[in-house]
């Protein structure tokens, strides 16, 4: 007899109990983030922990203390949007931890600018080509996990061994993290590698069975000492367009980047990223 569906059933729980556990460490960490001054509530007596006490967050989202407790304990209990949308007005979240914590539970999250349909195709030719007719503007197009699937000559040279190693596609976020000229390249590396580390939490917490996430996040525990400090503190974040200050080649001086980033309307976790020096 075939023991194929009892793995699966094995495989399919495991996930559900690992994404219990995210939940649950997601809920902590947010509820150690709010001070009881931030909500109006006295402070009485020694704190053991920052942030607000289980009881006093199930208080202020109208909950069970016991029931909000077997949260954060990952046990295996659903919770519906309403006691959610409860919770996520206590803990103050935007709108993006809102539909993490939406996602994390369970249920469908409303949805944003950087939504997933489902796992990514592969690059067409016509979008692979993008990059290329936007010279001498560094474009690249990057995958959900950030696996930069096309980009331009001048996103290499702004870039310096972005497409390094050879053996697997280049990655911006191992770019980052592991290439040591990027911390000259991005003049404010810290909280770009903050950013960066949340938004990965946000695509990995919408395919927690992906293998491809998992692997890139051990990667960056296993070889980063920032990584493996900054996971636990579980920020998620979308992405946006913006501003960067970035050393190009030959420069000593910071210049200051605004980069758009454009969601491709069949693929929407596939982006293209544009470079306009100001």
């Amino acid at each position: 007899m075939s023991t194929q569906p009892d793995q699966r059933q094995d495989q399919r729980q495991d996930r559900r109990q690992d994404q219990r556990q995210e939940l649950a460490a997601f809920l902590r960490s947010r509820r150690e983030r709010v001070t009881p001054d931030e909500v109006g509530l006295p402070r009485t007596g020694r704190r053991r922990t920052p942030g607000l006490r289980r009881e006093e967050l199930a208080l202020l989202a109208g909950i069970s203390a016991t029931w909000y407790t077997y949260l954060e304990q990952g046990r295996e209990i659903r919770a519906s949007e309403q006691v959610l949308e409860s919770l996520a007005s206590a803990l103050r979240l935007n709108r993006h931890e809102r539909g993490h914590l939406l996602r994390l539970a369970g249920h469908h999250a409303p949805p944003d600018d950087s939504a997933s349909s489902g796992p990514s195709a592969p690059l067409t030719p016509e979008v692979a080509s993008v990059p290329l007719l936007l010279h001498p503007h560094p474009a690249y197009v990057i995958d959900g996990n950030y696996d930069v699937l096309t980009h331009n000559e001048p996103a290499a040279d702004l870039f310096p061994n972005l497409t390094a190693p050879k053996d697997r596609p280049p990655n911006f976020l191992r770019w980052v993290f592991l290439e040591p000229l990027a911390r000259h390249v991005l003049a404010d590396w810290e909280p770009e590698a903050r950013g960066l580390l949340a938004r990965l939490r946000t695509l990995s917490g919408r395919h927690p069975a992906d293998p491809g996430y998992t692997r890139l996040i051990e990667e960056l525990h296993e070889h980063s000492e920032e990584a493996r400090t900054w996971w636990p503190d579980y920020e998620v974040q979308a992405r946006h367009s913006g501003h960067k200050r970035l050393r190009p080649p030959g420069r000593t001086t910071p210049v200051t980047y605004t980069y758009t980033a454009f969601h491709l309307a069949e693929q929407p976790e596939q982006t293209l990223v544009i470079y306009f020096e100001q």
